[in-house]
């Protein structure tokens, strides 16, 4: 998968959520980018060993993301309506202006495995 970067303030930071008997992590940092026209707010999951990296930064500080995008496709039942996510999953961070770059989480894909796997399979995230 192809990575890119995004940068903007942070406007939002969520404490860290546990899911799933396995204790997949995540936690969510909304980044606020003002273009002039209009203001974007970008969501951007950190997943297990990333959530702890958010503990570097703040609310107001401006950062650049690297990100890979994450589909999933979700159906409670066969009869159910199917319905598709999308999350940026971020890989990494660091403050704009000299700030020090995060380290980068253990293993993104091997996070998305125990999401997968997981035996809360009636979540749809």
């Amino acid at each position: 998968m192809s990575e890119s970067t995004v940068s903007g303030v942070v406007h939002v930071i969520e404490e860290t959520k546990t899911f799933g008997a396995k204790g997949f992590r995540k936690r969510l940092v909304v980044l606020e980018q003002d273009t002039g026209r209009f203001v974007n707010y970008i969501p951007l999951e950190f997943i297990q060993e990333g959530c702890d990296a958010v503990d570097q930064i703040k609310v107001g500080d401006e950062i650049e993301v690297t990100y890979r995008l994450s589909g999933r496709k979700w159906q409670k039942d066969p009869g159910s309506e199917v319905k598709f996510f999308l999350s940026a999953e971020a890989l990494r961070f660091h403050k704009v202006g000299g700030g020090k770059k995060s380290p980068p989480a253990a293993d993104p894909n091997r996070a998305l495995q125990e999401q997968a796997s997981d035996d809360d399979a009636d979540v749809p995230f």
